[in-house]
């Protein structure tokens, strides 16, 4: 497996689309994790300093994410996994998909199936209003507390 500075990037962007903390790609006797620090709240002020990948000696890289990334304006009201399991779009493959961004949707709707140990679990919106983002793709694996959705 090799690792440029490119794969490491989408690696990254993955942790931080995904809301993850942390993900690690092992081929044979090399390895790669891809981290996003916790920011450290201190009494004085620090200005954010992005930092550069370090590929190790080992061939396993570190990536951090400066903290300005975490910071992210609200979106709305997430839509938050209560599982792990995997995600559906739609009731069944090549049917229209439960929502869609820019759609009006009500307290209670389903918006979405998740998958876990061979049972369809429908998830509803918690909230009524418009859908502004959807956060993973059709078929894409799930964690728990993991941002479905943004409802605006």
């Amino acid at each position: 497996m090799k690792f440029d500075l490119e794969y490491i990037k989408k690696l990254a962007e993955i942790v931080k689309c995904n809301e993850l903390t942390e993900i690690t790609l092992e081929d044979g006797e090399k390895a790669i994790t891809v981290r996003k620090e916790q920011e450290i709240i201190a009494a004085a002020p620090a200005v954010a300093q992005p930092t550069v990948p370090a590929i190790q000696q080992t061939a396993s890289a570190k990536v951090e994410v400066p903290s300005k990334e975490e910071k992210t304006v609200s979106k709305g009201t997430p839509i938050i996994s209560p599982m792990v399991g995997t995600f559906y779009a739609s009731p069944s493959p090549g049917s229209e998909p439960f929502v869609k961004v820019g759609q009006i949707v009500n307290q209670g709707q389903t918006v979405c199936i998740l998958e876990a140990m061979k049972l369809m679990n429908e998830i509803e919106a918690e909230v009524s209003g418009k859908i502004i983002e959807i956060c993973v793709k059709d078929g894409d694996p799930i964690e728990f507390a993991q941002v479905l959705m943004y409802v605006e």
